[in-house]
């Protein structure tokens, strides 16, 4: 199966990973080399979000690191999990999803998934294929599989007991379809960050209440965002799209708090931790430019990588506008009376997803028109041919009336 020497085990086992227990990792991965069968590694994803960050990312390239080993990757697409939700970290129940919702999700995640694992060397799944084949009665006996006392252990659930906050019984479900995952697809190890602690730790029991050798544990650091205090999530704004244009791409990487920069290196890229003590002792500057680089060439190429770096020195090092703006033609009938709603302004031209973004970004005073800037976000403003609208510090269209 083309395994590579024994350093590969040092390189899927390196940076802030916890392994349960790295013992029983070794020992499987010797048993693979010595019967040349390749380990079965198991990440579910659950696509609640049309769209990968870098964040996200993270136990994907860990997955890839596997392939490259000469395992088998084993990519489980939870369109039923997404529609219960995972309670993983959550002070609140999750808004439900329609299957639909998740399938259609689903179609994008994966074609951002490939940009990092290998498809033709990927087995793919969903679990809506056993789920939807259970009677009720099957429900009944996978709840009979642990109990109240066990899923009020999660320090999630804890909280929100002690708390009065509510925990809707489906919640207590989640855990045991993700566990069930594990079983059907006889892992050998189940990836996850570490907010996954609980369920993957219950795949484990449920795979030997089946007869079936558990599989190991290994849940990586979850990502911090760019605003360096809570964990990446398109919700916070504090994501790095690996779909984002280059420009964006570089623009966030060097927003990046200085003292997040290792977590960025050891997480983020596929640097040896000798390279990343390197980058790591130039200057500040120096070091999130190379970041910056190396995350836009992962999923862009390297033109890319050089033509994102002239962008920003150009745009922010020198305070100036791009000389390339994308033009956005501004029908009449958006305006009333001659003005429009700068959130709606924002969104049609496709320079935030939801007016809720929109809103955010003007009462945050992201946002202007030329060199005014807007923070009503009831504000119904007059245009002029050529204004430039922008957005942040990266985002920008030049308006045309038409």
């Amino acid at each position: 199966m083309g395994f590579v020497p024994d350093e590969s085990f040092q390189e899927v086992t390196r940076g802030a990973v916890t392994i349960d227990t790295e013992e029983e990792l070794q020992k499987k991965w010797q048993a693979s080399k010595d019967r040349q069968q390749p380990l079965r590694i198991k990440l579910g994803v659950d696509p609640t979000n049309p769209q990968l960050h870098v964040g996200h990312a993270v136990p994907l390239r860990k997955m890839r690191q596997f392939q490259d080993a000469g395992h088998q990757a084993v990519l489980i697409i939870g369109d039923y999990t997404a529609c219960v939700g995972d309670p993983s970290g959550r002070d609140k129940t999750r808004p439900t999803l329609t299957h639909d919702q998740v399938r259609e999700n689903a179609e994008t995640y994966l074609q951002q998934a490939w940009k990092i694992l290998d498809k033709d060397r990927t087995e793919l799944c969903w679990n809506g294929d056993w789920f939807r084949e259970m009677s009720f009665l099957d429900v009944i006996a996978l709840c009979g599989r642990t109990t109240v006392a066990r899923q009020l252990e999660r320090d999630d659930f804890q909280k929100r007991f002690s708390g009065g906050l509510p925990i809707n019984l489906h919640e207590f479900i989640y855990p045991l379809m993700q566990a069930w995952d594990s079983v059907k697809v006889r892992a050998d190890v189940e990836l996850g960050g570490t907010d996954q602690t609980f369920n993957l730790l219950l795949g484990r029991d449920l795979m030997r209440q089946e007869g079936l050798e558990a599989q190991v544990c290994m849940t990586l650091p979850l990502l911090v965002g760019t605003d360096g205090s809570r964990k990446m999530s398109k919700t916070y704004g504090n994501s790095i799209g690996i779909t984002d244009s280059p420009e964006e791409i570089f623009g966030k990487t060097m927003s990046i708090p200085d003292e997040a920069m290792r977590d960025y290196f050891t997480l983020a890229t596929d640097l040896s931790l000798s390279e990343i003590e390197e980058k790591l002792a130039l200057n500040p500057r120096e070091c999130k430019g190379f970041l910056a680089r190396t995350l836009v060439r992962l999923y862009h190429d390297e033109a890319a990588a050089e033509a994102a770096e002239q962008h920003f020195v150009q745009v922010f090092s020198k305070g100036g506008i791009p000389d390339d703006i994308e033009e956005y033609a501004v029908q009449g009938d958006l305006l009333e009376d001659g003005k429009v709603w700068i959130v709606k302004l924002v969104v049609e031209a496709g320079l935030s997803s939801s007016n809720n973004e929109a809103r955010r970004n003007v009462q945050a005073g992201g946002v202007r028109l030329d060199d005014l800037r807007v923070d009503d976000a009831d504000a119904r403003v007059e245009l002029s041919d050529g204004m430039v609208l922008r957005v942040g510090k990266r985002k920008f269209r030049k308006l045309k009336l038409v």
